[in-house]
């Protein structure tokens, strides 16, 4: 636009560019026309006055009018038989002292914490949860409790009932304290907002535990990640029936499902290890046993290892569950 006002008038040549450009000669001219100066509006001589709008703005704020939208208003003040102005003045005045918005008290959720949990052994963090399993008929469930060792993916105590409550589930975590020897303040427990977990019948029962307790923020599936994975692991078994005859057969397909989780299945994410060799301490050796396989492996037919010698994956050495993130340093930082 620049370049085409600096062009001399006459010719045709203006209107040749703007038509190799692709731009309209009405913008051009209107570019090159001076700017006008903005009038004032003229006030309406129906406008209410200084005071009439300061007693409009004071009505408007009064207790039983301030959570109300103004048309609400305006049906109280006419059923009482008092007009003041209509419905889009309120509007105006209440703009004008920056106050049109949500003019109703509203209920705030409580904004919860992100749960970030850290553990570096077995028995330091558990994390517990209940699934449905379907029962012989329609609507029929039966209820898994489940409880994962975080750090060895071990379960450590589950249980089948035919109703989902606390009070099933005081059994079970006192018998896998018990099992497992946790002193008071050594465990920390996570689950998510279920009725169960948040019933003051657990919290009672962890506090004379000496346990920790630690809930994932609402409708977050990711803040109990392992429960869940386990849950998945379980249900998308090729064995796995779709509905069970009866709680009997539900106990006994479970019982053969944990036995083999915690004994053979190798678990990705602790170096393709089984949960009982992580929980009873025997990664290291399992780690270097594997080692002297792959190094032998290397030496028999070392072509066949194009970059280096052959690792097995690396063993756990801390879990978390949303681990904190780093913020970035400023350049300022770096410098420095």
């Amino acid at each position: 636009m620049d370049a085409l006002a600096a062009l001399p008038p006459g010719g045709g040549m203006i209107a040749a560019s703007c038509a190799a450009l692709g731009l309209s000669r009405a913008s051009l001219h209107r570019r090159k026309r001076p700017a006008r100066a903005a009038r004032p509006r003229a006030k309406s001589g129906r406008a209410l006055d200084a005071n009439e709008r300061r007693a409009v703005l004071d009505l408007l704020r009064e207790p039983r009018f301030v959570d109300l939208a103004p048309a609400e208003i305006y049906a109280c003040l006419l059923d009482e038989g008092l007009y003041l102005c209509s419905i889009r003045t309120m509007y105006r005045v209440l703009r004008e002292h920056d106050e049109v918005r949500e003019r109703r008290r509203q209920l705030r959720h409580p904004v919860y914490q992100k749960p970030e949990l850290l553990a570096e052994a077995p028995n330091q963090v558990w994390s517990w949860d209940i699934t449905k399993l379907m029962g012989p008929a329609k609507w029929s469930y039966f209820y898994l409790y489940v409880i994962i060792d975080i750090f060895s993916r071990r379960i450590v105590g589950w249980h089948v009932a035919d109703a989902e409550t606390a009070a099933l589930f005081k059994p079970l975590i006192d018998d896998a304290v018990l099992k497992h020897d946790i002193a008071p303040g050594q465990l920390t427990l996570h689950a998510d907002r279920g009725a169960p977990m948040k019933a003051k019948a657990t919290a009672l029962l962890l506090a004379d535990l000496g346990v920790t307790k630690s809930h994932s923020r609402p409708y977050t599936s990711n803040d109990n990640p392992f429960s869940e994975s386990c849950f998945k692991t379980l249900k998308y078994q090729p064995q796995f029936p779709k509905r069970f005859g009866c709680i009997e057969d539900a106990k006994l397909f479970c019982r053969g499902f944990f036995d083999w989780y915690n004994r053979d299945h190798h678990h990705a994410g602790i170096g393709l290890m089984t949960p009982d060799q992580v929980h009873y301490g025997q990664a290291d050796a399992v780690h270097e046993a594997r080692q002297k396989i792959l190094d032998l492996a290397y030496a028999t037919n070392p072509e066949r290892f194009v970059k280096k010698s052959p690792n097995p994956p690396n063993k756990p050495t801390a879990v978390w569950i949303n681990p904190p993130v780093r913020k970035i340093e400023s350049k300022e930082q770096i410098r420095a």
